[in-house]
């Protein structure tokens, strides 16, 4: 983290100026647990504000933010859902932006049981695969996607579990509870590798791309650390970390 803080020290002040502090709430899809938290932690350093992240699937936070959940920030795993907020009158006018482009990945917390081309899954030698709820979460429609493309939808059907969130999903293989799951690259990485179990990074072929984008909520129209906080991440540091996690970085 010190490699970005004497960087940070100079783009944060100009961002937040002489402005009191204040506290953002953060809807956050629950891919993105692991680089929000760095994000939140450098940021409340350097600019005295402070960041209170929720996390979940994103048509959770969907459906809460539609009934009037008082969230500032919607990080969402998806454009969809930011895009329908904003046309319902939600969002901040021209707030929105791509802050990540997710990958997908097959995992198991077994070290030798999937190879790199995924042999395990295209041979179905498996005997249950997690999933995120498609109904809920994007990681969960890309899952989908990826095994109608491989062919393998109808001979594994009755091996999926799905979990609510990705989060979950990804518990279910961690514990060791279901041998394979289909989650987020950034769940699985560690300083740039993944350090644990085995896994096949999922051709981006096989999936339309995991876009994920981030709104300014309308009530967080006049909250200081909401807008200085995605100034922060669209910045040269704050796209540095969310690299880091295993993401591409397309700020549109």
């Amino acid at each position: 983290m010190n490699k970005y803080v004497k960087l940070l020290g100079i783009v944060i002040s100009l961002m937040v100026g002489p402005v009191r502090a204040e506290t953002a709430l953060v809807a956050v899809a629950s891919n993105f647990s692991g680089a929000i938290k760095e994000l939140e932690q450098v940021f409340e350093m350097e600019s005295g504000h402070l960041i209170e992240t929720v996390f979940g699937s994103s048509g959770r936070f969907f459906a809460q933010i539609s009934n009037g959940a008082p969230f500032h920030v919607f990080l969402s795993a998806d454009q969809d859902k930011p895009v329908a907020l904003n046309k319902a009158g939600l969002v901040v006018e021209e707030s929105r932006f791509t802050y990540a482009l997710g990958k997908l990945v097959l995992w198991s917390s077994q070290s030798n049981l999937v190879d790199s081309t995924g042999q395990v899954l295209k041979q179905n030698n498996f005997r249950r695969l997690a999933i995120a709820n498609p109904r809920l979460a994007p990681y969960g429609i890309a899952a989908i996607e990826a095994l109608e493309n491989l062919g393998l939808v109808s001979g594994i059907q009755g091996k999926i579990i799905q979990g609510e969130n990705i989060a979950q999903a990804y518990q279910f293989v961690s514990t060791g509870n279901v041998e394979l799951g289909l989650v987020a690259f950034s769940q699985v990485l560690q300083q740039d590798r993944i350090t644990s179990g085995s896994s096949w990074i999922i051709p981006a072929n096989l999936y339309n791309p995991i876009r994920q984008d981030a709104v300014l909520l309308r009530k967080g129209a006049n909250n200081q650390a909401a807008i200085a906080f995605l100034k922060f991440i669209r910045s040269e540091p704050g796209r540095a970390i969310i690299e880091s996690f295993g993401y591409q970085v397309d700020m549109r």
